[in-house]
């Protein structure tokens, strides 16, 4: 019978893509649960927005650990959480804290590589050894899903950029990755290229215009997720409702 980890990481089959309808509280994961998702994930940015803290590692680290907790505590799926940066910039600390993610039932994270608060991304020397201290810190079964921010810096999509996010994936697989996530790639040629060169599972992120998900299960990415959309769109939902209410009554 495979370990919790072990059957979420056999989930990302490059042609076969596993849905990540991103959640962010317990209330959120039960609903992605009886929809009948195979992976509960959260998203930084609809946590920071439902708590009130906002995006941009606002929300306090044991915040999200507890949240991770009740989250995982609420359903019997696997949990995997958007990390942002770790919490820390020092790598022995954003160790611990991933550690301590593990320790709160997660059997994943999304970890970034750009500089919080900051400008670009760290220099990629330095974040492999943070991924290589992850690693360390959490053993062989723990879902690192590397996230490289280059293209949410620029509105360039070019073939150079995608050269630069091909050397940052390899350089994050051979660092000790799980798993590949680039926002915003989208260009069938583009996406096509990642995912034959670099040796991890990609993951991309369904925004609003973005190819349909067939498109991309075709060029053979293995992971896809909805981020800050699905949070917004229910939110907006309620505004209007809220609303209509409220101007029935006046």
């Amino acid at each position: 019978m495979p370990t919790t980890f072990e059957s979420f990481a056999a989930l990302h089959k490059p042609g076969e893509p596993v849905i990540l309808y991103n959640v962010w509280d317990a209330g959120s994961a039960q609903a992605v649960e009886r929809a009948g998702a195979k992976a509960i994930a959260t998203g930084s940015h609809p946590v920071g927005d439902a708590s009130g803290f906002g995006d941009g590692q606002q929300v306090p680290l044991d915040f999200v650990l507890d949240n991770a907790r009740r989250i995982v505590g609420a359903v019997g799926l696997p949990v995997t959480v958007d990390f942002e940066s770790a919490y820390a910039v020092e790598v022995d600390e954003g160790a611990a804290n991933v550690a301590a993610l593990k320790g709160a039932g997660a059997v994943g994270c999304n970890f970034e590589d750009q500089v919080i608060g900051g400008e670009g991304v760290h220099p990629l020397d330095r974040h492999c050894r943070r991924i290589q201290a992850i690693r360390d810190a959490v053993g062989p079964d723990f879902f690192i899903n590397a996230r490289t921010d280059l293209l949410l810096k620029t509105e360039d999509h070019d073939d150079a950029l995608v050269d630069s996010v091909i050397e940052r994936g390899k350089a994050f697989a051979d660092a000790g990755a799980s798993g590949f996530f680039v926002p915003r790639l989208a260009d069938a040629a583009q996406v096509e290229r990642v995912v034959r060169e670099v040796p991890l599972p990609l993951n991309l992120i369904a925004f609003p215009g973005a190819p349909p998900n067939t498109e991309w299960a075709s060029l053979g990415v293995a992971r896809i997720s909805y981020g800050p959309f699905p949070h917004r769109a229910l939110m907006k939902t309620l505004e209007d409702m809220a609303r209509m209410a409220l101007s029935s009554a006046a």
